[in-house]
């Protein structure tokens, strides 16, 4: 992947992440921006979420951010000099509970060797 597309991802999960913080700031709490992975193009984008909660939580997330997407569309337009706005999709990232799950199994494992 060139620089330029690494800066694009992080220049558009930054502005999109602000703009969710700033303009809703109760509804997005339990929403985190992930990442943000452009097409060499820059016609298309997939936006990860992640979410602090359980699957259904998620799902509710997932179809707000889809409900809000023209308007961050637009916003992203407006605050990221581009030729093209990429056309966003919002993908829920369920890394980071596969992650804690991983992180608690070491911790029982470390645990079960020290014990003698």
């Amino acid at each position: 992947m060139s620089n330029r597309l690494l800066r694009v991802n992080e220049l558009m999960k930054r502005e999109i992440s602000a703009y969710l913080r700033k303009r809703y700031t109760s509804e997005s709490v339990a929403v985190t921006i992930t990442g943000v992975d452009v097409t060499g193009d820059l016609r298309e984008a997939k936006v990860y979420y992640a979410v602090a909660g359980d699957e259904a939580e998620a799902e509710r997330k997932g179809k707000w951010l889809r409900g809000k997407l023209r308007e961050i569309r637009e916003m992203v337009a407006k605050s990221v000099v581009m030729r093209h706005v990429p056309l966003l999709t919002f993908v829920h990232d369920n890394a980071a509970p596969r992650a804690l799950r991983i992180e608690q199994l070491l911790s029982e494992i470390d645990r079960k060797e020290k014990q003698p």
